[in-house]
């Protein structure tokens, strides 16, 4: 769909078919598990480093960058209102990390965090790429929302740039969810809707996102914030250290190199 196709719509339903954009990718990338059973430990560490980077990128160029212009246009305080936003993302994120629960990959269950269940090893893994992608689809939701508002420079062509990148680095997290539980023994039709089910959040969150910024457009400053706090802390807490598990980390830091440039590249050229 092109730009001026997609300009037609609502906002919000923009953010509705971003998000399920981004969840059909999931799913594609979940698929994989009908053509491989296993995935080779440098080719995941690559994977989790590009989605790294992509939110790296993405956290800036997207959201905390558009945020300080807004404050700056609005006389307001350039740095106050962002980096109150951009710590209130990790704080949530800290919050939802300590209550639910879920197991990163490449770990035995008994390092399981959260409130403590009997719930099978596969939710648990299922359920640790859920809560990454909670701001995942709340940055997208609230990028439409900005580009909507008129306020910022954000463009509808960043946002559906931000859109194809976090799509991008959902491919991998599919597969990176659906391949392992099949190697743990569940068949492959049921690591696949255990992989997709993983990006479900993100269409709910991104509608949330465009929904709240434009009923509270004062909002959007500190939103943009957060999800780009909310961001990062999935990178540094969960995706970087996952990626560097192994001796060779060079791998996954060649992957963050890669996905940060894309998603560098995409924004510039589309926003």
């Amino acid at each position: 769909m092109t730009e001026n196709a997609f300009s037609q719509f609502n906002p919000v339903v923009q953010a509705l078919l971003a998000t399920l954009f981004t969840w059909f990718i999931t799913a594609l990338g979940a698929a994989m598990v009908f053509f491989f059973k296993e995935i080779k430990k440098r080719v995941l560490d690559i994977m989790l480093g590009f989605a790294a980077g992509v939110m790296i990128a993405a956290s800036f160029w997207s959201l905390l960058a558009p945020s300080i212009e807004l404050c700056e246009k609005l006389g307001n305080n350039p740095w106050l209102i962002p980096a109150l936003g951009f710590l209130s993302g990790g704080i949530f994120l800290f919050t939802v990390d300590k209550i639910m629960p879920h197991l990163h990959l490449g770990l035995d269950i008994s390092k399981a965090e959260g409130i403590h269940t009997s719930l099978k090893r596969s939710i648990l893994l299922v359920l640790a790429i859920t809560l990454h992608n909670i701001p995942e689809g709340l940055a997208v939701g609230v990028a439409f929302g900005a580009a909507a508002s008129g306020q910022t420079d954000a463009t509808l062509g960043g946002a559906i740039a931000l859109a194809i990148g976090i799509g991008l680095q959902n491919f991998p997290e599919g597969a990176a969810v659906s391949i392992p539980l099949r190697r743990e023994g569940l068949s492959r039709f049921k690591a696949f809707l255990y992989g997709q089910a993983s990006g479900i959040v993100e269409p709910i969150a991104g509608v949330l996102g465009a929904w709240l910024v434009l009923i509270f457009i004062k909002f959007l400053p500190f939103a943009l914030a957060f999800a780009a706090g909310a961001m990062i802390y999935v990178v540094i807490e969960e995706l970087i250290p996952e990626s560097q598990i192994n001796s060779e980390t060079d791998w996954s830091t060649m992957g963050a190199m890669l996905g940060f440039t894309i998603m560098m590249v995409l924004d510039v050229a589309l926003g």
